[in-house]
């Protein structure tokens, strides 16, 4: 059978785009975060207020009034023209420059040329036309940020170092330069302290700025101070801020430090960080993007209940978002209220037929609905699921044919519950193609293979599968369970000796839940008469691990009859039924098989019928059927008529 746990990524991702990526600490807070990369609409923006700030005061009245001299006006000719006035304007006296103005006017063109110089990639021409605008006013901090982050570029430091500080002489009430000079001297020169002292200076300006704190962490983190970090967030957390962003990006940068991505966070880790996230909501007012991210972070936590109210309240706010939808009918799914997660699928399918992850939410719905009718024995009503969870991979896979696990997910309906394995032999054959160099994919043909009873094709697939993972270097693929399988295609071609070396080498690979692997080489011999007190052996490893198992029972059972050992092979067959959860053939097949050793005709034509009534078309058990009723009907004692 195909193994339905796929290791390519079966398990449910709550929030797509938010939450708590499984990364280590290190890559959750980036130990320094270079200053961002200016493009041409940061530019822009920052034109608007240096616009007004350089041309505030550039044009006005004169300071000083004076009566103009007055100029004798020559006399003109009487041939003379008259004079255009469009070609001799007279400067209105309101728009005459202060005194100063001049040189903030070129200031102004210096950073229109060096905005321009940006776009076009000439950052040194850039550089040189912002520092002329410092030069007339080092306060612009924007400008001044920026001019330092081309300086560090080009590993400038003492220069950016410089063009920070006469921004702080300037305007020295302005928190961003003192974030910068953080950075420069924890990223590049390696002076922590003084780093530390800029970023404490940038909070004391301006507490309510989540972005300091933030460099302030980022500080500790790389020097090792994890305890010292949380102390700064504590810090911000007694700021009196209504804005919910603070709150928000405050929260993300307890989940960086507090949580793990290898275990789940302590109560009192949860507790605090929950908090935090709290403020955010109650301050969020209508703002669908702060309650997602809220509810994101409560999904990711896995406190699934305090998620889906926020995940319907944005869907309130924003009826049209597909991706909260997804994710409120996901929390439904694994809390269980899968009526709920059906009917929000089948709406988002209908307004947009066109996304394949919709699809297949509703797949892994329905696929759980069928498996709980199969633990019901409702066998047709959970086939009727199963085809219907195929037919939404199916249709996932139209529209999206580029997502390898959803391959995966249909081969393993057809391969199990459909037992229609010669379709998903050739759906993987097509999912090699598309993707190729992926081994798991390999593995997964050569099992549809086998079980479609292509033997000799899965021997040659499952080593190629095995060459390609260990090219790869996937440890994920090759394991024991990679050898058993290999192992029961070998024994189903009839390759014995290579089956052996398989499963033993599945049983090395993991002797602590090799009771399978030992069952089934322990059953292989008996079934084929070969090496039987080794097969015994085998067996009795496999029932040390689980004494009440209907199929080891049975292999014990019947290598005791390759024995000769029927009236124990009797005992054991016997319990084998009584400890099934349903009837097997092969057993009552086995059963039968000692009874007519034990010379108890009636007995095993009682037990074949049984064994036939499960598997109507094993000819070998009709033919027993039918001889054993016409050896009955022989030995009769013929009556007397009268």
């Amino acid at each position: 059978m195909l193994n339905t746990r796929c290791v390519c990524g079966e398990a449910r991702a709550l929030s797509r785009g938010g939450g708590l990526p499984n990364v280590p600490q290190k890559d959750k807070i980036r130990a320094m975060k270079a200053p961002k990369k200016w493009s041409g609409s940061p530019l822009r923006c920052l034109l608007v207020p240096l616009v007004l700030l350089l041309t505030a005061n550039a044009f006005a009245d004169p300071i000083t009034k004076t009566s103009p001299a007055k100029i004798p006006r020559p006399q003109q000719s009487k041939q003379s023209v008259r004079q255009d006035d469009s070609l001799n304007v007279k400067r209105p006296s309101d728009l005459a420059l202060r005194p100063g103005g001049e040189r903030k006017a070129g200031a102004l063109t210096h950073f229109v040329e060096g905005m321009v110089f940006e776009e076009n990639g000439e950052m040194d021409r850039a550089l040189e036309a912002y520092r002329k605008v410092l030069n007339v006013d080092p306060g612009q901090s924007q400008l001044a940020a920026r001019v330092a982050g081309l300086l560090i570029q080009d590993d400038d430091f003492p220069q950016a170092i410089d063009v920070l500080k006469d921004a702080i002489k300037a305007n020295p009430n302005n928190a961003e330069p003192y974030q910068q000079l953080a950075f420069i001297y924890a990223r590049y020169l390696k002076k922590t302290d003084q780093a530390i002292d800029y970023a404490n200076r940038a909070i004391a300006l301006n507490p309510a700025d989540v972005e300091a704190y933030q460099r302030l962490v980022e500080i500790e983190i790389a020097a090792g101070q994890q305890k010292k970090a949380l102390e700064a967030l504590d810090r911000a957390t007694k700021v009196r801020s209504n804005d919910p962003n603070f709150w928000m990006h405050l929260g993300k940068l307890y989940v960086a430090i507090l949580f793990k991505s290898d275990s789940q966070p302590k109560p009192d880790e949860l507790k605090r960080v929950n908090e935090i996230f709290k403020r955010a909501a109650e301050r969020a007012g209508d703002d669908p993007a702060i309650l997602k991210d809220v509810a994101d972070y409560y999904a990711a936590s896995q406190q699934l209940k305090e998620a889906i109210p926020l995940y319907l309240r944005v869907l309130e706010l924003q009826p049209e978002d597909a991706n909260a939808r997804e994710k409120l009918a996901t929390g439904f799914i694994l809390t269980n209220q899968r009526g709920k997660a059906v009917e929000m699928l089948e709406q988002i399918i209908k307004e947009h037929p066109d996304k394949y992850q919709p699809y297949d939410l509703l797949a892994q719905v329905l696929d759980d609905e069928a498996r709980s009718l199969q633990r019901e024995n409702r066998i047709d009503e959970a086939r009727a699921k199963f085809a219907k969870v195929a037919a939404n991979y199916e249709q996932s896979l139209l529209i999206n044919p580029n997502h390898a696990s959803t391959y995966l997910h249909l081969a393993a309906l057809l391969v199990g519950p459909l037992k229609d394995p010669s379709r998903g032999a050739q759906l993987l054959a097509d999912a090699r193609r598309r993707f190729p160099g992926a081994p798991e994919i390999v593995y997964y043909l050569a099992i549809a293979q086998r079980e479609a009873k292509q033997s000799q094709q899965a021997v040659a697939t499952f080593e190629e599968a095995l060459h390609e993972a260990q090219l790869d270097q996937d440890d994920d693929v090759i394991n024991a369970k990679f050898y058993f399988n290999y192992g029961a295609a070998a024994e189903q071609a009839g390759l014995y000796e290579k089956a052996a070396d398989l499963l033993r080498k599945s049983i090395a690979l993991d002797p602590a839940n090799s009771a399978e692997a030992c069952n089934y080489l322990g059953y292989m011999w008996a079934d084929h008469n070969m090496n039987l007190d080794e097969a015994e052996t085998m067996i009795r490893r496999a029932l040390e691990s689980e004494p009440n198992n209907a199929s080891y029972l049975d292999s014990l059972g019947w290598v005791e009859f390759r024995k000769g050992k029927f009236d124990q092979a009797l005992t054991d067959l016997l319990r084998a039924v009584k400890g099934a959860e349903h009837d097997d053939p092969v057993v009552f097949e086995h059963i039968g098989d000692t009874y007519l050793k034990l010379n108890r005709m009636a007995d095993a034509l009682a037990a074949w019928q049984k064994a036939l009534t499960l598997d109507p078309k094993n000819k070998n058990l009709a033919e027993k059927v039918e001889d054993t009723k016409k050896r009955i009907s022989k030995d009769l004692p013929k009556t007397n008529p009268t």
